[in-house]
Parts: C-alpha cells; sequence; structure tokens
C-alpha cells in the first residue's frame, strides 16, 4: 500500500495540507469571544459562496453531519399546519422522507426509480391533487447513481403553487451552480466535508430568515432558530465542533483562493471526463448517461467477473478508495468521486492502477 491513500468517496475528502495543518490550532472554548469571531467569519464566507446578502439570508453552523444539518432543515422549517412533498430517486431522497416520517411531518412522497431523472409533469400533477402542500424536499446531487436533479426545471414548476424548496446540497454545495434568489429556494443543507473540501463534524444550513419566523421547533438539539438567534448575538447553543470550524474556515479561504466553485466545478469536470474516458475505455460502462450525473460523483458497472470487493481491495492495496453501490445496487456498481485536494495526475495514476487490475496484471 502506498502511504498516501486518495480518497474517491464521496465524502470525507483528501485534505489539503492548508486545511490539515489549521486542526492544530490552539485549544479554545466555544463561549470565547475568538470563538464567536471565528463563527462569525465562517457563517460569513459561506453566505459570500454564492454571493447571498447576509439580510434575508442566514448560514447556520451545527456540529454533526450532513445528515444532522437535513434533520434540522426539515424539522424546524416545515410549520405546524404545513405539508411536505419528497422527491426520490435514490437513497437520499428517500433519507428525506425518513426524516420527515420520524418527525411526524405530514407528507407526500413522489418515487422514482433509482437513477431516473425527476417526473415533472407527474409533481405538478401531485401539486394539483395535493393543494395544501407548502413545501417541498429534494436532493439536487443523488449519490445513490450521480444523478445531478434539474432543480432549475423543479423551480420553474413548484413557483406558481408557492411552494418553498428545502434542497440537500451536502454533496454539491459549492461544486455546482445554485441560483438561490432565481430559483426560490428557501433554504438548502450542506456540510463541510465534502465539495469545500472541509474536515467532518461541522455542517450548516442556509436559510431565508423569514422561514426561520413561521417554522416551529420539533427536536431541542436541532432547532435552527435557536441557532441562528444565538449565532446572530456571538453564541450557539451548544458545544461546537472547534477543530472542524477551524479547519471549515481554512477551507473556505483556499476555496476563495482557487476562484469559487466555478474554478472548483471546472476542475471537477476536467477530472470527472478523464476518469469517463478512461474507464471506458477499458470497457467500463458508465450507469448514467453523459450529462445525467454530477460533476462531483459518477456510477460505473462493475468489470465483467469482478465483485466490488476485490476491485476495492486492489485498489486500495495501489493507493486508492472507491465506493459501493447501494442497496439493489451494491453488486452492480462502483462510484467515483472527485471531490478533495486531488490532482489529474492522481487520476491518471487510478486509471493506470484499473487497467492493471483488469487485465491482470
Amino acid at each position: 500500500m502506498t502511504n498516501r491513500l486518495i480518497l474517491l468517496n464521496p465524502g470525507p475528502v483528501t485534505l489539503s495540507e492548508r486545511v490539515r495543518k489549521a486542526l492544530l490550532r490552539p485549544d479554545l472554548c466555544h463561549r470565547e469571544a475568538e470563538f464567536a469571531e471565528l463563527q462569525a467569519r465562517i457563517r460569513a464566507k459561506l453566505l459570500e459562496v454564492y454571493g447571498l446578502d447576509p439580510g434575508p439570508w442566514a448560514a447556520v453552523l451545527l456540529t454533526g453531519s450532513g445528515t444532522a444539518a437535513l434533520e434540522a432543515m426539515l424539522s424546524s422549517l416545515v410549520p405546524e399546519g404545513g405539508k411536505l412533498l419528497v422527491l426520490e430517486n435514490g437513497v437520499y431522497g428517500e433519507r428525506l422522507s425518513r426524516i420527515a416520517a420520524i418527525h411526524g411531518i405530514p407528507r407526500v412522497a413522489h418515487h422514482h426509480e433509482w437513477g431516473e431523472g425527476l417526473d415533472l409533469a407527474g409533481l405538478e400533477r401531485l401539486l394539483e391533487e395535493h393543494r395544501d402542500i407548502t413545501h417541498l424536499a429534494v436532493v439536487q446531487h443523488e449519490t445513490t447513481t450521480g444523478r445531478l436533479n434539474d432543480l432549475a426545471a423543479l423551480a420553474a414548476r413548484c413557483r406558481p403553487y408557492g411552494v418553498q424548496l428545502l434542497v440537500d446540497a451536502v454533496s454539491s454545495f459549492g461544486g455546482e451552480a445554485l441560483d438561490f434568489e432565481g430559483w426560490g429556494l428557501g433554504a438548502c443543507a450542506a456540510t463541510a466535508n465534502k465539495c469545500l473540501h472541509g474536515v467532518p463534524g461541522a455542517s450548516f444550513v442556509i436559510v431565508r430568515r423569514q422561514l426561520l419566523d413561521v417554522g416551529c421547533p420539533r427536536t431541542l438539539y436541532l432547532d435552527l432558530a435557536a441557532y441562528c438567534k444565538e449565532q446572530d448575538r456571538g453564541g450557539t447553543p451548544f458545544t461546537q465542533a472547534v477543530p472542524a470550524f477551524y479547519a471549515l474556515e481554512e477551507a473556505l479561504r483556499e476555496f476563495q483562493d482557487e476562484g469559487g466553485w466555478m474554478a472548483r466545478h471546472r476542475c471537477y469536470a476536467a477530472l470527472a471526463s478523464l476518469v469517463r474516458r478512461g474507464l471506458i475505455g477499458l470497457g467500463i460502462r458508465p450507469l448514467l448517461p453523459e450529462g445525467a450525473s454530477s460533476v462531483v460523483l459518477n456510477a460505473y458497472h462493475l468489470p465483467d467477473g469482478m465483485e466490488y470487493e476485490t476491485l476495492h481491495d486492489r485498489l486500495k492495496e495501489r493507493g486508492f478508495v472507491i465506493y459501493a453501490g447501494q442497496g439493489g445496487l451494491a453488486r452492480r456498481v462502483f462510484r467515483v468521486s472527485t471531490m478533495g485536494a486531488i490532482a489529474r495526475e492522481d487520476m491518471e495514476r487510478f486509471l493506470d492502477a484499473v487497467k492493471g487490475i483488469v487485465s491482470g496484471a
């Protein structure tokens, strides 16, 4: 095995040295002024990623995984008397439905087969049938298959109904387009350790402040309005993961130094295209047609006659960690992400490693 593993799984990512070194900053109490300043800087930088006005918008920081941010978003922002429509075309859309069910949120699910694009005509029929739907939850990048759901088209269908869009942007924030104002988003949930290249432990929700005024808390720890109120005045309701916040601030600085989300998108796109062409050249077929996947991750059929565990273990010996399929795809596909501090040379070595494995070298 090589000394450095290149993580090609969809988070956590391979870190840059500057982000890794940020974890070594001094110990800090979350009740000190220095922490309040750190928190305020991160909140401001998160809004800057997509050029959001801090008047109507807030970035609310949480300690927890991206799922914590999703649960905070759904449980806090759908008010009493509200009703949620959930779009499912993979594991993570179905997870949104599970969160809503656990919190007793009235809901309707619009289910698709995994990997399918969104059925917008069917969506509109549901909105007509259920005029009491107030919010819609959807995954932008469904990492089950790599599918990038078309939020622009979705938003256009929802706009006449006045439905608030709640977006799972956990694996797309910072790497794909998010037009908050143009698409009329109400909120999105995301995390530090994917396209922003931070470490696990810090997540966040970008939310229209007006939604916090009409939502209702369903948990103590994940009450978004309580977090926002405390953070606005420099506090925090609970202990935050200070080292993860240090790393997130440095990751955001690095993100801006490298040109922001559009530059990161171009980088991911170039690496994903390199991998796609290389694997097709080895007879390994993509799961989805070109243009259907996010630049963040693509799924591929396993090489003929090879189990995932064999491919995974042999690649790990050569310094690369790939990701398995989920559910019914577990024995059919593997997934390759291009997030993190990864260079073109790394992906060329990855393709050489795959070539050696499938050829028996």
